[in-house]
C-alpha cells in the first residue's frame, strides 16, 4: 500500500511481472490464459516469478475458462492447485464460483477457503455474473473473502461505475459492521478512465493489465497456420505488460488519493 491506495497488475509471464514491479504495482495476480480472463497458471511460473519480484504475487485458481460451475472433478484439480500454489511460495489465491441459478457456490467456496488459509483470498469476476449482486455481496461478507474483483458487472469497471459505488457503500462497517472486505475494480482501466473510476468508486485498490504488443523475435513466420481457434491471439505478438503504463496509472492514482 503506497499513499492509500494499491494498484494491482495481472500478468502470465514473468518478463509482465518484472515490468508491473517496476512501474510500481504493489501487487500481482498472476495468471494463465488472459485471453479467457485468466486461469491457474504452471507451477513453474509461480516459482521464477516468485524468483524475481518481490511485491506479493496472489494466484489464479481456475481450471478452465468459460462459466464458474465447476464439476467434482474440477473441485478436486482446483483443490490440488492451491495447495500446490501455497508450497510454491504463494502470497494470496484468487477463485470463484457459482451455482447453476447465478448464486455464490457458498458449499464449494467455503470448502476451498479451507484449503487457501491462512492466505488471504481474493473472489474474482465471477462475482460479475451472479443473479443478485447485492445479495452474493452479502454471502462473500459471511464467507470471510478479503476482496472482491468487479467491474460492476458490465462489460468494464467503468460502465459499472455506479454499481461498485453503491455496493462499496453497502461493505462501510456502519452498515454492515464489517472493515476486512475491500472491493477492486477491475475490467477495462486505462490511464484514460481511471481516475474517473477511482473518484466514483472510493476504492482503495484497482485492478489492471496495462499491456501493450510487442512483435516476436521469430525471423521465420508461416501466416498459414495458428495455434488456437481462428478468435485466438496472433502467434507472432506478444502482449506484455507495460512499464510506462504502469507508472502511468500509478501515478494517476498518486495524485487522486
Amino acid at each position: 500500500m503506497d499513499d492509500g491506495f494499491l494498484m494491482e497488475v495481472c500478468v502470465d509471464s514473468v518478463e509482465s511481472a518484472v515490468n508491473a514491479e517496476r512501474g510500481g504495482a504493489g501487487r500481482i495476480e498472476l495468471c494463465a490464459g488472459l485471453v479467457e480472463g485468466g486461469t491457474t497458471p504452471s507451477m513453474g511460473l509461480l516459482q521464477v516469478v516468485k524468483q524475481c519480484v518481490r511485491v506479493p504475487v496472489f494466484v489464479m485458481i481456475r481450471p478452465r475458462g468459460g462459466d464458474f460451475l465447476y464439476s467434482d472433478r474440477e473441485v478436486e484439480v482446483m483443490k490440488a492447485d492451491i495447495r500446490l500454489a501455497k508450497l510454491h511460495g504463494a502470497d494470496g489465491l484468487v477463485f470463484g464460483a457459482l451455482t447453476e441459478d447465478g448464486r455464490i457456490d457458498t458449499e464449494l467456496c467455503t470448502a476451498l477457503l479451507a484449503v487457501c488459509r491462512p492466505l488471504p483470498v481474493t473472489f474474482h469476476r465471477a462475482f460479475d455474473m451472479v443473479h443478485d449482486p447485492v445479495v452474493a455481496l452479502e454471502t462473500l461478507i459471511s464467507l470471510g473473502f478479503e476482496r472482491v474483483l468487479t467491474s460492476g458487472c458490465d462489460s468494464s469497471a467503468l460502465e459499472g461505475l455506479s454499481l461498485i459505488k453503491r455496493l462499496a457503500e453497502q461493505v462501510m462497517p456502519s452498515a454492515l459492521n464489517v472493515t476486512s472486505l475491500l472491493f477492486l475494480p477491475g475490467g477495462g482501466i486505462t490511464e484514460r478512465n481511471l481516475q474517473r473510476i477511482l473518484e466514483g468508486s472510493t476504492a482503495s485498490e484497482f485492478h489492471c493489465s496495462a499491456r501493450s504488443a510487442r512483435d516476436s523475435g521469430m525471423k521465420f513466420r508461416n501466416p498459414n497456420v495458428t495455434m488456437g481457434a481462428s478468435f485466438s491471439a496472433p502467434e507472432y505478438s506478444i502482449k506484455v505488460a507495460d512499464v510506462a503504463k504502469v507508472r502511468t496509472l500509478n501515478a494517476i492514482a498518486k495524485n487522486i488519493l
